[in-house]
C-alpha cells in the first residue's frame, strides 16, 4: 500500500468495457505520478492510500483491469 496525493482527474472518451462507470485520478506518490481508479470518492489535495498490481484489481472489481486504486482517504497520520 502506497501514501499518495490526489492531483486531479482524467477523462477518457474512449476505454475498455470494464472500465465504464470508474473514474481516475492522479495522485502523486513520492516523486511518481500514478493513474489510480478511484473506489472511495477522493478529491484533489486529499491524501489517499492507493493499493497496487492484484489489490487494486481486487479494490476495483472482477474484471477490472487496473493496476493502481485509491483504496482509502487519509485523515490523520
Amino acid at each position: 500500500m502506497l501514501l499518495g496525493t490526489v492531483e486531479g482527474n482524467i477523462w477518457s472518451t474512449k476505454k475498455s468495457p470494464g472500465l465504464f462507470g470508474k473514474s481516475f485520478l492522479t495522485v502523486r506518490v513520492g516523486g511518481e505520478l500514478l493513474i489510480c481508479a478511484d473506489c472511495v470518492g477522493a478529491g484533489e489535495g486529499e491524501r489517499v492510500l492507493v493499493a497496487t498490481g492484484g489489490a487494486a484489481r481486487v479494490a476495483a472489481g472482477k474484471d477490472v483491469p487496473v493496476d493502481a486504486a485509491v483504496v482509502g482517504i487519509v485523515d490523520q497520520t
